[in-house]
């Protein structure tokens, strides 16, 4: 059974079309994440499978229910961890999932989910004395009380330093082997595209694609390209002496290849030229340039989006 089935989706607010008749279905045990700069429908969508939020039209089943309807029966079975998960401070993590478990009425090995969340060894340690991704690691570990058959996960790494944010998707990956389906929310680009099984783009209420990150590089994405440092004089011999597309920009120069091997094209170039080069790279597209180019704009780090230049 699929884990999500939507269909025709939508949501307005007053003029504002929200969700435009959207469709998706998210696969059981599969990761699945939800893509797109602010405004584009994502938050409303994820209420909707949630049950917090009423629908205006279309179909959605989250585990065979409908979240709205059979709210009350689907929070039982799906967990959810919100943007800017805190907790309260003095709460060490083996107390949070026991209180969790009194709240859900439920009966859960303490140990074994602070295991599955690599969380054992500061199972003792009060909440406000972890470090950011340990505290990421407890709302995982209360997500995972009531043994949900489905995680929403969002922004599960914001503001999260490099290592920290590996460390979730370890347990992120822990939970697909589990067999727990996740939906995924992130403005982290190249997380969407190491972790998840398929996405889908959202932009002003509408999916604009959907399918796995190589699929959708492959679809929308510009090619293989070299980057070299190097001047002007640089670009001209390379695209002179091979052919293709050389463009400069703040000293490095961007070839685009029209077949593997163009590669040595660009270096027997490069050696003819006399000219300094350095650090050259051979570099498909990733996620983030499809989405800039699909969108027309970024995500940063505190999530806001900003136009592309």
């Amino acid at each position: 059974m699929s884990a999500i089935e939507v269909s025709s989706l939508k949501k307005s607010y007053g003029d504002l079309q929200a969700v435009n008749s959207i469709s998706f279905k998210v696969e059981g045990g599969e990761i699945f994440s939800l893509l797109g700069p602010n405004g584009a429908g994502k938050t409303t969508t994820i209420e909707i499978l949630e049950g917090l939020r009423e629908r205006d039209g279309g179909d959605v089943r989250v585990l065979g229910m409908d979240p709205w309807k059979d709210g009350d029966s689907l929070h039982k079975k799906i967990g959810v961890i919100p943007q800017g998960f805190t907790f309260l401070p003095y709460i060490t993590p083996k107390e949070a999932i026991d209180y969790y478990a009194a709240l859900f009425d439920v009966k859960a090995d303490a140990d074994e989910i602070l295991e599955k969340v690599i969380l054992k060894d500061s199972a003792s340690t009060h909440f406000e004395k972890l470090s950011g991704g340990q505290k990421q690691k407890v709302g995982l570990a209360l997500a995972l009380v009531n043994r949900p058959q489905l995680v929403f996960l969002d922004e599960p790494t914001t503001g999260l330093d490099p290592q920290a944010r590996r460390a979730v998707w370890d347990v992120i990956r822990n939970l697909k082997r589990g067999g727990i389906s996740v939906m995924l929310t992130t403005h982290y680009l190249e997380e969407a595209e190491e972790l998840a099984d398929r996405v889908a783009i959202m932009n002003k209420g509408e999916i604009i694609t959907t399918g796995t990150p190589a699929q959708i590089i492959a679809e929308h994405g510009s090619g293989e390209k070299i980057r070299v440092r190097g001047g002007d004089r640089l670009a001209d011999c390379i695209k002179n002496g091979t052919g293709l597309d050389a463009k400069s920009e703040d000293g490095v120069i961007t070839v685009t290849l029209k077949k593997k091997e163009d590669v040595l094209s660009v270096l027997e170039a490069i050696g003819r030229s006399g000219e300094e080069w350095s650090d050259l790279t051979v570099r498909n597209d990733s996620l983030e340039d499809v989405f800039v180019r699909l969108v027309g704009s970024k995500i940063t780090d505190e999530g806001q989006t900003v136009v592309a230049s």
